[in-house]
């Protein structure tokens, strides 16, 4: 016969395993695996999208974890290496992602997601399948998006032939340092030339070394020469849009007077600084072409699952768009594709206010918007497109060293093209009839 401490230590045990048990399995079926989401933001931009995150949760009882980056490439590529890609990654270039798609590493969407593939931030592309034939999908959905040919002044500052004006530059950008400057190139030559002529450069269907992107450049460096040479030097290491640790935003300083930059940059604005269309600052520019870049983030998901393709369609989806500008300050609402125009938050936000305001006027008008042609280009060529710019800031005046440039760029075109690597076409399209929402 067994001591009755023995049988009352038998049985503690039995009631200790069985009550373990039961909370094991409990946890196994409520808890749900992590969603990572690689994207863009930091140093605090990213808190707004969190929350969102946050809110989606609530609704669908999944977790997620937001990792962000201002090495975006560097650090997708790292991990896609290693086999641990990210559930979604949101990304800014379409060419970028364009590549994802053909090595197979980016995943077609579903149809139920496909129709959230707004132009001309998601074009559809042709990827060849195993068998060689090209089934043609959309990879990507914007979750957000942003204005540019847009340059910002103070009050006051309006006019296009003011003699005092100095230009706000600063191209440091960590990896992609210089590609505030392929902002100005993109947008002189869609301004002079029109967006069919843009649309065929971006496409690698237009020579660098010649016509009108040589005279892009060349416009640029006039527009340079209005300012003290010490201006494109210094802009080498000045940040975009930094002045110092605790101060952000050019204009916030002594040294210029207005900005060429997308929406985005209103974030670190008062109603005293204004936007406008460049044409209205760079003297000679035609001022009916009426057409403006814009850019984006896209997500694309990366191991599929039904939880990811769920999160892309609740990105995009108006309820999570609202919790997003809630969650932002006013200067940091986030603009959205064609169709969330309006949207409110849960407790009511106010319609958009002066510069945000002017910013949807201006989309809301436009004849055509085009996405960003450096952010379209295969990978290797927008990379060899921003270290060109900050070469020319050396010496923008001087011709010969500007057609070396070109020339080099022109030879990375050609090397593009006979790989096949320019596969994006459709990047102009009229306003789809919304306009973005902030």
């Amino acid at each position: 016969m067994r001591a009755p401490y023995a049988l009352l230590r038998t049985a503690l045990a039995g009631a200790l395993l069985a009550g373990a048990a039961v909370v094991s399995a409990g946890c196994a079926a409520q808890e749900k695996p992590t969603l990572v989401v690689l994207g863009p933001w930091t140093d605090g931009e990213e808190k707004p999208f969190e929350a969102t995150l946050a809110k989606i949760g609530e609704r669908t009882g999944r977790h997620y974890a937001y990792e962000g980056t201002r090495s975006l490439r560097e650090t997708l590529v790292a991990q896609l290496r290693t086999d641990a890609p990210p559930d979604v990654a949101i990304l800014n270039g379409t060419g970028e992602l364009a590549e994802y798609a053909l090595d197979g590493d980016a995943q077609p969407l579903p149809p139920k997601v496909e129709a959230e593939a707004i132009g001309p931030w998601a074009p559809r592309i042709g990827v060849p399948d195993t068998n060689g034939d090209v089934d043609v999908h959309a990879y990507w959905v914007p979750v957000r998006v942003d204005l540019k040919s847009i340059v910002w002044s103070k009050a006051g500052e309006e006019d296009a032939d003011d003699k005092e004006a100095v230009w706000c530059l600063g191209m440091a950008s960590g990896a992609t340092s210089g590609w505030p400057g392929t902002d100005w190139i993109e947008d002189l030559l869609l301004q002079r030339h029109g967006y069919e002529t843009y649309e065929r450069w971006a496409t690698g269907k237009q020579p660098w070394d010649k016509g009108p992107v040589k005279q892009a450049w060349q416009e640029w460096a006039a527009v340079l020469a209005t300012d003290d040479r010490s201006n494109a030097l210094d802009s080498l290491t000045k940040n975009f849009e930094s002045l110092g640790s605790n101060r952000y935003g050019l204009l916030n300083g002594k040294d210029c007077t207005r900005e060429h930059q997308g929406s985005f940059i209103r974030r670190h604005y008062g109603l005293d600084v204004t936007p406008a269309p460049t044409s209205d600052f760079v003297a000679g520019l035609p001022a009916d072409q009426n057409v403006f870049e814009v850019s984006g983030d896209m997500a694309a998901v990366f191991k599929p699952s039904d939880a990811a393709w769920e999160l892309l369609l609740e990105l995009t989806s108006p309820r999570a768009q609202a919790d997003w500008v809630e969650a932002a300050a006013p200067a940091e609402r986030p603009n959205f594709p064609s169709g969330a125009a309006g949207i409110t938050g849960a407790t009511g936000t106010p319609a958009a206010t002066g510069p945000s305001a002017a910013v949807l006027r201006m989309f809301n008008g436009a004849d055509q918007i085009c996405f960003d042609a450096s952010d379209a280009m295969p990978s290797t060529l927008r990379g060899a497109f921003q270290r060109a710019v900050l070469e020319f800031l050396e010496k923008p005046q001087d011709a010969a060293a500007l057609d070396d440039l070109l020339g080099q760029l022109e030879a990375e075109r050609m090397l593009q093209r006979r790989a096949g690597a320019f596969v994006l076409d459709d990047l102009c399209e009229k306003p789809s009839g919304g306009a973005p929402s902030g």
